[in-house]
């Protein structure tokens, strides 16, 4: 092709300045498909044509670019303007990056060879646990304990934010990450070395995808690829397909985007949209929000996509006004997207899709998902049976009466998570059933724990302009954090003595919240059932106290004189939330909260004071981390000596044990849990050697940085089965050395002292969840060297190739699926390990020398790139060996 500098133009602003830019109507007038390409595609092009130098940006990456076709699948580099990181990826991010200047220090080298090529937000947010709820002095309560929790990794945040150029801190207390993105930190253009381009962005945590209802691309990543990025390299990928998602129709009175959000999940899902970039187009789109757009978008990790994006128009200029971007920020986004024909929202005849798919807006209705995935969307009138389906329903006569649990009880009602908090209508609405429940004598049972968790102050604020957060608190809603909490599992204890009850007589109770995952085990270890609702429907079944009530037909519960009370009494009439967001949600509710300025309303903080608390906090000073002899937080990882630092030749496994079979839908909330530290686990135990009394375990999540914490809790979570073990759930397997069961850490180290490889079998969708680099990272130093599955989730595939870790796709039915595991099989692996993407891989189980099973798979090496990574030593030690012989 000609030389991409070919298509770079000036543009010129209002105030007479100028800019450079890559014209996409250039590119179109030399090569006019490109015009009804998806604007995803676009996007990436005018990156790769900006950033083509020869080498990490090659013409043969620019021709596959311009020849994009549905079922292409050849390698190209992405490049990003930023990464966005929250802090409990974000933190073992810098912690490796900390890691590689010692070990730069340590080869002679400068440490600032070491440094971020382009910028990245860190938003505290994943660190707040909710101790207490229920009270208005809650969320200073759980404030000050998150602080005296999280000393030591607080101080090393302040050390990173001062060593490296570029790194930007949120502290704790504003807010979730993806609602500061969205209210805050996304720009929609970015002006940068002399160019202006568009705002793009990676994050460590899968829902970065919210950002995509602004208009802005990104999607969530490991923290190994946004290492990668912030290193100064490309984050490469397959040529996506791009699906294009027509939406009709307008969304009826009384039904919320959530219950939209959690439709699509079910219909994307069930459409198989994994991997695919996506768009939303069409009339049903127009007539959303920026906030519908954002819940909808945040959702793609639980429907599979890798991205759901809106185009910019007029609604999302009028959200940026609204939020305080300048009005010239504001001029510039629209002469920019307008120049580059990116600026509205497009219909399906416009744009040649891979696909499209058509979802009705006017039909959706009142949704509620659960028992344990986001995709099993349900009508109110269908509860009752999913969680009768979770466990038999406990024999009522047996009760005794001074019980106060039953099966199907709500024990945990949570108003919290980016994906709704960030809707003021979907809170709004909260609000009013609260008011309207208060007002007939309404509370939800007390062995309820209830929880407002708003993913930013701009929440609360227009509650309490309306009235309404009085309202939420009358019946329990006190705004108890500004983070993500009960989503991610810092949920706190339930109330009272109820857990004690629960495991006494084995109930299966339920939590509901507005959250975006449900999985087994993450939001509480007590409560086996979780439902993902609206935050009106969260209030409504917190007030029933069960899920075992058809709200449709069913009260409510019983007002002061015992009279039944319905859902549909209690339901906050459209005209008046759309009456009071007018009202109450101007420029002026997101004024000042993220820097000083305009007073909070609630509990008379403000920015500022939260701004001052940070500002206490101690750090080292300097270039380079000095690592604590005797800390449990900051210990040194391994990645960077020079044993695993050095290349590779990938060769075929032979003999390896296994570690563990797994059955579909493995989380990485299975594989790498961020919750408590349980008592009896071998992290526990490390912790207990090393003087860390059981109050200050804190979790997994705040644990990153402590590789001997992490690889203990690597399959720690309590739901998970492994067939090795037998049918009880836990995270257990059996030796090869003796056939006693043991934890899957014991047993994964007695493999490593026999100098034997590990390797993993699972079923169809391996890794789903969350952008938990973890789950790969602990995989690899437990010695796993493969990881065969029938199908894997995107991004944790990818973090297995980044650590080193093989995955291998089993085919869908085979001679595998009628074996009985005892646990004393050896594995053996063939594969080409040459310059193939996908080469074929044998797979030969055997017992004894006597093999039991053959069959054919593929070796899931995507790109070239995958290949560089995997000889060399995993992504870490060649990105690190990269910049040092760059530094010298």
């Amino acid at each position: 092709m000609e030389n991409p500098t070919d298509f770079i133009r000036e543009l010129k602003w209002r105030d007479g300045s100028t800019a450079r830019y890559v014209s996409l109507r250039e590119v179109e007038h030399r090569y006019p498909r490109v015009a009804r390409f998806p604007a995803s595609i676009r996007i990436l092009l005018e990156a790769a044509l900006r950033r083509y130098d020869g080498e990490l940006t090659t013409q043969t990456h620019l021709a596959h670019l311009l020849d994009w076709r549905p079922g292409m699948h050849e390698e190209v580099p992405v490049w990003i303007a930023r990464v966005l990181l929250q802090d409990a990826s974000g933190i073992p991010l810098l912690g490796d990056l900390a890691a590689m200047r010692t070990a730069a220090r340590r080869a002679g080298a400068a440490a600032d060879a070491i440094q971020l090529a382009i910028p990245a937000d860190l938003v505290i947010d994943h660190s707040v646990s909710i101790e207490a709820h229920n009270s208005i002095d809650a969320r200073q309560h759980n404030l000050d304990i998150e602080y005296a929790a999280n000393a030591e990794r607080y101080e090393f945040v302040k050390w990173a934010a001062q060593a490296f150029k570029g790194l930007r801190v949120v502290p704790p207390g504003n807010g979730i990450v993806h609602q500061i993105n969205l209210e805050y930190l996304a720009t929609a253009i970015v002006e940068r070395d002399g160019f202006v381009f568009p705002d793009t962005v990676v994050g460590t945590d899968s829902h970065t995808t919210m950002i995509n209802g602004l208009g802005v691309l990104g999607w969530g990543v490991g923290g190994l690829e946004a290492e990668i990025a912030l290193l100064g390299q490309p984050v490469y990928m397959q040529m996506p397909d791009v699906v294009g998602v027509q939406l009709t129709g307008t969304l009826s009175p009384g039904v919320t985007v959530t219950d939209a959000a959690l439709q699509l999940t079910r219909a994307l899902r069930e459409t198989n949209v994994v991997g695919h970039l996506l768009e939303f187009i069409g009339p049903g789109v127009r007539t959303l929000d920026v906030p519908d757009r954002a819940t909808i978008a945040n959702m793609a990790p639980e429907y599979g996509a890798t991205s759901a994006w809106f185009a910019i128009d007029d609604a999302a200029l009028a959200w940026l006004a609204r939020t305080g971007r300048s009005p010239d920020l504001i001029d510039r986004i629209r002469a920019y997207y307008v120049e580059q024909k990116l600026f509205g929202i497009p219909d399906a005849n416009q744009v040649d899709y891979t696909s499209i798919i058509s979802f009705d807006l006017s039909a959706v209705r009142p949704t509620v998902a659960g028992p344990s995935r986001p995709q099993q969307s349900l009508a109110l009138s269908e509860v009752r049976a999913s969680l009768r389906a979770a466990k038999p329903a406990e024999d009522e006569s047996k009760v005794d009466a001074h019980r106060r649990l039953k099966d199907g009880d709500v024990v945990l009602a949570a108003i919290t998570s980016c994906t709704n908090t960030a809707n003021p209508i979907a809170m709004i609405m909260a609000g009013l059933l609260a008011r309207a429940a208060a007002e007939r004598g309404l509370r939800p049972p007390n062995y309820v724990k209830t929880v407002l968790a708003p993913g930013s102050r701009a929440a609360a604020r227009y509650l309490a302009r309306a009235g309404l957060l009085d309202d939420l608190q009358r019946i329990g809603f006190f705004v108890s954090a500004y983070g993500c909490a009960v989503c991610v599992g810092n949920s706190g204890p339930l109330n009272d003595d109820v857990e004690e009850e629960i495991d006494a007589r084995k109930l299966s109770v339920a939590a509901v919240l507005s959250g975006n995952r449900n999985f087994e085990g993450r939001i509480h270890r007590a409560i086996n059932a979780n439902y993902l609702a609206s935050p009106a429907l969260v209030v409504a079944y917190a007030l029933a106290g069960t899920m075992l009530v058809d709200l449709d037909t069913e009260p409510v519960g019983r007002d002061m004189s015992g009279e039944p009370v319905f859902l549909r009494e209690l339901w906050p009439d459209a005209g008046q939330v759309q009456a009071i967001a007018s009202a109450t949600v101007d420029d002026t509710t997101y004024e000042g909260l993220y820097s000083p300025g305009k007073a909070d309303i609630v509990a008379g903080t403000t920015p500022d004071e939260n701004q001052r608390r940070w500002d206490r906090v101690e750090s080292q000073q300097g270039a380079v981390f000095e690592w604590r002899a005797g800390s449990s937080y900051f210990v040194e990882p391994p990645f960077f000596c020079s044993d695993v630092a050095k290349p590779r030749t990938p060769a075929s496994i032979v003999a390896a044990r296994v570690l563990a079979v797994f059955g579909d839908a493995v989380t990485t909330d299975h594989i790498s849990p961020v919750g408590e530290i349980a008592e009896r686990s071998d992290a526990a135990a490390w912790l207990r050697a090393h003087g860390i009394e059981r109050a200050y375990f804190n979790s997994y999540g705040a644990r990153r940085c402590n590789h001997h914490v992490m690889m203990r809790g690597t399959f720690a979570n309590s739901r998970i089965r492994n067939l090795i073990a037998g049918v009880e759930p836990g995270p257990m397997t059996r030796s090869a050395r003796d056939g006693a069961v043991r934890s899957l850490f014991e047993v994964a180290q007695e493999n490593l002292d026999d100098g034997v490889p590990s390797v993993i079998f699972a079923g169809h969708l391996y890794g789903a969840g969350s952008a938990r680099d973890w789950a790969a990272k602990g995989t690899a130093l437990l010695g796993v060297s493969a990881v065969l599955a029938k199908s894997f989730e995107r991004i944790h595939r990818t973090n297995l190739v980044l650590t080193g870790v093989l995955p291998v796709e089993l085919p869908e039915a085979g001679a595998l699926d009628a074996l009985e595991w005892l646990g004393s099989e050896n594995v053996t692996i063939e594969f080409d390990a040459g310059e193939a993407l996908r080469p074929r891989a044998t797979i030969m189980v055997a017992r004894q020398e006597k093999v039991l099973a053959s069959v054919q798979g593929v070796l899931r090496i995507d790109t070239a790139a995958e290949w560089r990574y995997i000889r060399g030593g995993g992504a870490l030690p060649l990105a690190f060996a990269e910049r040092l012989s760059k530094s010298r």
